[in-house]
């Protein structure tokens, strides 16, 4: 049986397919499961999904495998469509305030394109 879609995922650019390409086949079995999880279930868990506070909107998608963690931003266009940014592995227990500040200039790239077409 086919799952219904409550969220549409979309991939900015190539931010996130071009993270994904480097990851261990285990890691991105996970990141297939999560997203499937963030697209067909009403209320995920916010150890998946959650907003990084002091952001503008900005989602954090979590997966965890082997004792290593890795992250991608991401943020919602007209409710349902969840569009990805850019991801890495996180090595301390901070967010890299670099990282952050690359999902919102990428979210204003993303809205800025969107109007100018």
């Amino acid at each position: 049986m086919e799952e219904e879609l409550i969220r549409n995922i979309f991939y900015f650019k190539n931010y996130y397919l071009n993270f994904f390409e480097q990851l261990k086949p285990e890691v991105k079995k996970k990141f297939n499961w999560t997203l499937l999880l963030i697209a067909t279930i009403e209320r995920v868990p916010a150890k998946y999904f959650s907003h990084m506070e002091g952001t503008s909107g900005i989602y954090e998608i979590r997966v965890e495998v082997g004792g290593d963690i890795y992250r991608v931003f991401s943020f919602f266009d007209k409710g349902h469509l969840v569009v990805l940014v850019n991801g890495f592995q996180k090595k301390s227990q901070k967010t890299p305030k670099n990282e952050i500040e690359l999902a919102e200039k990428l979210k204003k790239q993303y809205f800025d394109e969107k109007e100018s077409e």
